[in-house]
């Protein structure tokens, strides 16, 4: 399953920053079993704690951080800030806010290493078109026929017998877990429907061993995903997105 930690550090910083969480419940959430270090925070020498680094925040004047999930040619949200578009291509994900951008690297299983971006002085970055989540989900709903149609089209089962499974997995209803307890229950589905596509593709999109892709068909077949990744993406920015309406 894809880890997103840059979405639940977006998701939990606002959720404190906006009054709707604790801190320590927010920072319960955020650090798990794992550790984490955070470089360039505005304010600090080194690397510092994840807790010390979300101290910082509201002196900062932080109000909201997004999740932004770049990739090549499509890297909408993202302050030009130099370094901050190589190494979030790289994270393939981000979470920005007003004053800084952060960044994660997983550094094996049990730590993570975040690099902080100061966007003092950064022309600012108008934030993506948020449409409703019922729009997101419905257009989730036919992003999982399209990928059924596709995958059975390419005859993917005998490239990866994996998939049918998978194929007949994508039906049920499921919530992901780890996100704040006001947070909309449709987020909470449209994330776990998009983290189970998310799982298909990457089966999809891998090549069989013993050559039983060729080039050709390894290009067919990622182009006709492409648009379902895209779909992926949307949506699981959209629900780790989510915010109240005052």
């Amino acid at each position: 399953m894809h880890d997103h930690p840059a979405g639940r550090f977006a998701v939990w910083a606002t959720a404190w920053l906006t009054g709707r969480t604790s801190y320590d419940d927010a920072l319960d959430a955020l650090l798990g079993s794992t550790a984490h270090r955070v470089a360039g925070v505005p304010g600090t020498t080194g690397a510092v704690s994840l807790g010390r680094a979300l101290t910082e925040l509201r002196g900062l004047g932080e109000r909201r951080f997004r999740l932004v999930l770049p990739v090549p040619g499509d890297v909408r949200g993202l302050p030009r800030v130099g370094g901050l578009t190589a190494l979030a291509l790289e994270s393939g994900q981000a979470a920005v806010g007003e004053r800084l951008a952060l960044v994660p690297e997983a550094l094996g299983p049990e730590a993570v290493a975040w690099t902080a971006f100061d966007l003092t002085g950064a022309d600012p970055v108008p934030p993506q078109a948020e449409g409703s989540l019922r729009a997101v989900s419905g257009q989730l709903d036919l992003a999982v026929t399209d990928a059924a149609r596709t995958l059975v089209a390419l005859d993917l089962a005998r490239w990866n017998p994996e998939v049918p499974a998978l194929l007949a997995d994508l039906a049920r209803s499921t919530r992901a877990p780890g996100l704040p307890p006001d947070h909309d229950p449709l987020a909470l589905s449209v994330l776990g429907r998009a983290q189970r596509l998310a799982a298909v593709l990457d089966l999809a999109m891998a090549d069989a061993p013993g050559g039983a892709v060729n080039h050709a068909q390894a290009a067919a077949r990622d182009d006709a995903l492409r648009p379902l990744a895209d779909a992926v993406r949307e949506a699981t920015a959209a629900a780790f997105n989510w915010l109240p309406r005052n």
